[in-house]
């Protein structure tokens, strides 16, 4: 993604509330994104499997199952491992948080969801691979010898080096 001129994201929503779902798409597809609406386990999976996602966003409970899971599940799937993850939820758990970054997630939204923060987060969100590539590339690059300063001693301390002083 060019800073310049982004390109729009590919972005999996999963949300089994008809509503949530349909407003997230509207705020995400308003942004410029290619957005996927699904409300449940198969169908994320069929998407995930067809696209070239750039970033999934997942209701922590989608009809009894776990979106926790789900996006394990999809993270095991070629070309997903690098997918950056949001969690949404009206869950009050009090270990929901840490739970999802176990989960591998790299935000955590509460519902009802405030279209400016979404938004702001998507952005956020989908610069993480690009981040995490960078730091790799950086890591990998062989370390490259860097030559000596040239040391250039003016005449009147090259004159002053043969000088030995007495130890006290």
């Amino acid at each position: 993604m060019n800073a310049m001129a982004p390109e729009p994201a590919e972005i999996l929503v999963i949300d089994d509330e008809a509503d949530a779902l349909k407003s997230t798409t509207a705020v995400l597809q308003a942004a410029g994104h290619i957005v996927h609406s699904v409300s449940e386990r198969i169908a994320a999976l069929r998407v995930a499997r067809r696209c070239a996602l750039d970033l999934v966003i997942c209701d922590v409970n989608l009809a009894g199952n776990s979106g926790l899971e789900l996006t394990r599940e999809l993270k095991q799937l070629p070309g997903m491992q690098d997918v950056p993850v949001m969690f949404i939820s009206r869950t009050q758990l009090p270990d929901i948080i840490r739970r999802s970054h176990d989960a591998g997630a790299a935000y955590y939204l509460r519902k009802p969801l405030d279209p400016e923060v979404l938004t702001e987060l998507v952005s956020k969100a989908l610069w993480l691979p690009h981040l995490v590539r960078a730091q790799v590339t950086r890591r990998d690059e062989p370390l490259r010898a860097v030559p000596p300063p040239q040391v250039r001693t003016s005449p009147r301390v090259a004159a002053v080096q043969g000088i030995q002083l007495p130890l006290a």
